[in-house]
């Protein structure tokens, strides 16, 4: 896969595409069912696949108090697009150019002079160009005027609901993790690279990978059975995980990942760690003293234990 940052990466010699448009945060299922649906008409057509992107997503920009909790940052959902099979992604600046483009010059300037689109598969709801004027029936007319095809988004659902990255917030909120992996067809993960901490957990016998997360804000938070597997060699381990803000530590609140690794002896700083999270043991939760906090904390490990403990048994 190619990522393009920005439309003056487009190689000059660029074959044209079938192209989708949108945010794909967390990749759930009716995600994958769009990235198939531009495999079919690549394969038919003859051209590559092409996701377009915008970064900041566009709530961000408009609203970023207000918006949700991404699912994925930008490197995870790189890396599910790539999984996928995507062939290219284009990942736009959204910033105040951007949000002053007309629906016209979008068409023009963006989907047939710079990527000489083939195919676009876009929701019947999506909205582009200044003012939102740009919608499904603009995109189909200028279709029909420049020889591109245009396909609504296929709808899946699942429990008579759609499937949607909002859905999968909701259900991680309520710390459904069985019905998050249905949606997504894999256990929901956060992955990053092992920075150093204030190294606490070593005086409390609980040494921890301090993952960033790369999230102003986090989808869910809580303690967590987790499996984790270093990405640089793909050696997996069980462990338990805290997800939050580390209410206990005093200094400035700001989102945190922390792993503690089962029966694994090693250095971990900046080696890149998939954390997939498999069953939540309790809230988080800000504890009288440290006596209390490292009471609690092997309280969880045994917990996380006994988890996977029963989970093997039961296969």
């Amino acid at each position: 896969m190619r990522l393009l940052r920005g439309l003056h990466t487009i190689p000059a010699d660029f074959p044209g595409c079938v192209a989708t448009i949108g945010n794909f945060d967390g990749l759930h299922l009716g995600h994958q069912g769009i990235l198939n649906a531009l495999k079919a008409e690549s394969q038919k057509l003859g051209v590559p696949t092409l996701v377009m992107m915008f970064e900041p997503q566009p709530k961000e920009f408009f609203a970023p108090e207000a918006a949700p909790a991404r699912l994925a940052n930008l490197r995870e959902k790189l890396q599910d697009l790539e999984a996928a099979g995507a062939d290219y992604v284009l990942c736009l600046p959204f910033n105040q150019a951007l949000r002053s483009m007309s629906a016209q010059s979008f068409i023009h300037d963006i989907l047939v002079n710079a990527l000489a689109v083939r195919h676009l598969i876009v929701g019947d709801d999506f909205r582009f160009g200044c003012d939102r004027s740009g919608d499904y029936h603009a995109l189909a007319a200028a279709g029909r005027e420049h020889g591109f095809s245009v396909q609504d988004t296929p709808t899946l659902e699942l429990d008579s609901e759609r499937v949607s990255s909002t859905r999968v917030r909701s259900e991680l909120k309520v710390n459904n993790l069985s019905r998050v992996a249905h949606l997504l067809g894999r256990p929901y993960r956060m992955s990053g690279r092992v920075i150093y901490g204030r190294q606490l957990g070593r005086q409390l016998n609980t040494p921890t990978a301090n993952v960033m997360v790369r999230r102003s804000k986090l989808p869910f938070t809580g303690v967590y059975a987790v499996q984790a597997t270093i990405e640089e060699s793909g050696r997996q381990f069980t462990g338990v995980a805290n997800i939050g803000v580390k209410p206990t530590v005093a200094g400035q609140p700001e989102p945190s990942l922390e792993v503690h690794v089962f029966d694994f002896n090693g250095d971990l700083y900046h080696r890149h760690l998939t954390v997939e999270f498999m069953h939540k043991i309790r809230d988080e939760q800000k504890f009288a003293g440290i006596e209390q906090l490292q009471a609690a904390i092997e309280n969880d490990k045994q917990s996380a234990r006994d988890y996977f403990a029963a989970a093997k048994s039961s296969v």
